[in-house]
């Protein structure tokens, strides 16, 4: 038993340094309620996202190549070139400390039909929505992704290329993330870190998925994967080996640990401290170790594997 207090000590000390990099001011964008340093918003060519904040506080953004309209002192409207591209800004209020940097990754646009995008296989998507639902119908675009902007930070502890499809291909590769989806996984990360484990980002097994790789590894026609809502992730720490550490401290690697990561998801949407979604509990096999599927479909669903 000392042995194991031992072990639990050392792979959850505290000299791994986190800090949540949130400011003491918040931006609604998307419905979303946003107070990170440093957050990524994706559109389509000439596509429109409007911020505002807290009157009667004065809102003030600007963004390289995009058209910016105040609609009022709080509101501001973004609104996106036609080009296609990445896109850094920062936000700011007037009067108030810190900035939020911001991304505005523009998409190159999807008509749902093609079953590519830029030269990159997507596969079909379904043809009808689940149950009629606005979120199951085909992306209206992707981001082409290219081997410079994989290390592009969407959020202050997540890349842009920890999120690709692990589908065989060149470059550029298409990929999509929820703005919700980035919320909720920085607000898992900070919860672990408050229960002591310590980590500095989550390893994303797998974030978007293609129709094509989705299907050819046997998962469900409507995975959130396939519209940049999911994540499969799991903390790797100490050591980083490619599995999930020992959460609990018990000397094994299994799905207790990842239930403790599936316990912290609970809580926060229990909080409403992030998008409901779904949450699935998977235990290890020959191709991977125990996680935790996480997704902000909007509606509550449980699984276990």
């Amino acid at each position: 038993m000392v042995t194991l207090v031992f072990l639990f000590l050392i792979r959850h000390n505290s000299s791994v340094v986190y800090t949540p990099q949130r400011l003491d001011w918040s931006v609604t964008v998307r419905d979303l309620p946003v107070d990170l340093n440093l957050f990524s918003v994706f559109l389509n060519p000439k596509g429109e996202v409007t911020f505002s904040c807290a009157a009667p506080n004065t809102l003030q953004i600007a963004v390289e190549g995009c058209g910016i309209k105040r609609l009022s002192p709080a509101k501001v409207m973004v609104q996106g070139p036609a080009q296609p591209g990445h896109y850094r800004g920062e936000v700011s209020l007037l009067d108030r400390p810190g900035k939020m940097q911001l991304n505005v990754f523009v998409l190159t646009p999807f008509d749902g039909k093609q079953e590519q995008v830029g030269g990159y296989r997507l596969g079909k998507y379904p043809d009808k929505p689940l149950k009629n639902l606005d979120i199951y119908k085909p992306p209206k675009g992707f981001f082409m992704l290219t081997p410079e902007q994989e290390n592009i930070p969407i959020s202050p502890h997540f890349t842009l290329g920890q999120f690709i499809c692990k589908q065989s291909s060149g470059y550029p590769k298409a990929v999509m993330v929820r703005e919700a989806l980035l919320l909720k996984l920085e607000s898992l990360l900070e919860r672990a870190n408050q229960k002591g484990y310590h980590c500095t980002t989550l390893t994303v097994m797998s974030g978007f998925r293609t129709p094509h790789y989705n299907r050819s590894i046997g998962n469900v026609a409507y995975s959130r994967h396939q519209w940049g809502g999911a994540a499969d992730v799991y903390i790797d720490v100490a050591p980083r080996d490619g599995n999930m550490d020992d959460l609990n401290g018990d000397g094994k690697i299994d799905q207790a640990d990842a239930q403790i990561l599936a316990d912290l998801v609970e809580q926060l949407e229990r909080e409403r401290a992030c998008t409901i979604g779904g949450l699935g509990l998977y235990s290890a096999n020959s191709s991977h170790g125990p996680f935790v599927h996480v997704d902000v479909r909007g509606f509550r669903a449980r699984w276990n594997k």
